[in-house]
C-alpha cells in the first residue's frame, strides 16, 4: 500500500494558531458504509495536548453507497466549531502530552453541527449504528 503524506493546515482561532489535519476514513453501518473524518488539532505545537474528533458525515439520500459518493470534508468553519466546543468542554491545548478525545458517548448529545456527528466507531465497535444516526439526523420532510 502506498503511503500518502497528510497535509497539515493552519487556522487562527481567538488569537491562537492551531494546526490541524483531517483523514478520510469509512465505517460500516447496518444499512450502508459511511464517510468518517478523523480530525486532529494541535493548539500548542506537537508537545501540547492534541484534540481528536471522529466526525461521521450526515450525507444521505443517493442511490449509490455513501462511501462511493460522499465528498464531506471539514471546512475551517467546521474546525472552528469543534475547537470552540472542545475548549468549552475541557480541552487544554497548553497541557503537555496526551490527547483530548471528543467521544460520542460523552459529547454527541451536546455537540451539534449540520454536516457531521461525533462517532466512536473509528476507535472500536462502541457507539451508535452509523446508518441509524445519519438517518435520524436528516431534516424532517416539509409538510405539504
Amino acid at each position: 500500500m502506498a503511503s500518502m503524506r497528510t497535509r497539515l493546515r493552519r487556522l487562527w482561532i481567538d488569537g491562537r494558531m492551531v494546526t490541524w489535519r483531517a483523514e478520510i476514513r469509512h465505517v460500516p453501518g447496518s444499512g450502508d458504509c459511511h464517510r468518517c473524518i478523523r480530525l486532529r488539532v494541535w493548539g500548542a505545537g506537537k508537545t501540547g495536548e492534541a484534540l481528536q474528533a471522529d466526525l461521521l458525515s450526515t450525507a444521505w439520500g443517493t442511490p449509490w453507497s455513501a462511501c462511493a459518493t460522499d465528498g464531506a470534508y471539514p471546512t475551517p468553519a467546521d474546525v472552528r466549531a469543534v475547537v470552540g466546543y472542545a475548549l468549552r468542554n475541557g480541552w487544554r491545548p497548553d497541557r503537555r502530552g496526551g490527547t483530548f478525545v471528543l467521544a460520542e458517548r460523552e459529547h454527541a448529545s451536546r455537540f451539534r453541527w449540520p454536516d457531521f456527528l461525533l462517532t466512536d466507531r473509528l476507535r472500536g465497535l462502541g457507539g451508535g449504528d452509523p446508518t441509524r444516526r445519519v438517518a435520524e439526523a436528516q431534516p424532517a420532510p416539509a409538510a405539504g
